[in-house]
């Protein structure tokens, strides 16, 4: 205890600094900016201390900066205007290619899920601009659309992209799909908000308007 008494504020410096390179190595986007924030703060501390003003100036900014960016990237998060959901053919060649980019990171959470499109009826990129930042696949049988694939790429692994396919129920009930059915063991954080229910080990939606 004596040492850090001592050495506290070297301690902060180091530390500061340490996170402040371990927020850019950070695959998500708003976890980056968090990050980032709290270590420019540290430093903000760190450099008054030492009363050199022009580093205080500057972290001040980048904290304002990121601030701004964590407001916007919550904002954002459930606005239908910044995501678009694009229906596209399980055979689809940008499809698979965005299957095969991101086939290491799919398995971690999917160990189980091969792509087959004999087997996949409803294909839904999540577009924010011209970046993809979900899929979703689909098996429909009858009325009910059992989720082959809900994945989210590393950047927006923070957010939930996915509900907006589930929320367009438009989208869903224009196939005839009355139910959607995940997987056995999926996380619920993300689905109870969506208006899924828990049914055993899976979550079941009811698709508005369908007949």
């Amino acid at each position: 205890m004596t040492w850090l008494a001592d050495h506290w504020l070297d301690v902060l410096g180091w530390g500061g600094s340490a996170l402040l390179v371990y927020s850019l190595l950070q695959a998500s986007v708003l976890r980056l900016r968090v990050l980032n924030a709290i270590a420019c703060v540290i430093l903000i501390v760190f450099n008054a201390v030492l009363e050199v003003w022009p580093m205080v100036g500057m972290n001040a900014v980048l904290v304002a900066i990121n601030l701004w960016f964590i407001a916007r990237l919550l904002r954002d998060r459930h606005d239908e205007t910044v995501y678009e959901v694009l229906e596209v053919a399980p055979n689809d060649e940008y499809l698979r290619h965005t299957l095969r980019i991101h086939g290491a990171d799919i398995l971690k959470f999917n160990p189980a899920f091969v792509h087959d499109p004999s087997d996949e009826q409803d294909a839904f990129l999540v577009q924010k601009g011209d970046e993809t930042v979900g899929v979703v696949l689909l098996r429909k049988e009858g009325g009910t659309a059992d989720v082959l694939l809900d994945y989210v790429t590393p950047r927006y692994r923070d957010f939930s992209p996915g509900e907006f396919v589930w929320r367009k129920s438009g989208l869903l009930a224009s196939r005839g799909i009355r139910q959607v059915v995940t997987p056995p063991g999926m996380v619920g954080a993300y689905y109870d908000r969506l208006g899924f229910q828990p049914r055993g080990d899976r979550w079941v939606l009811k698709v508005p308007g369908a007949a």
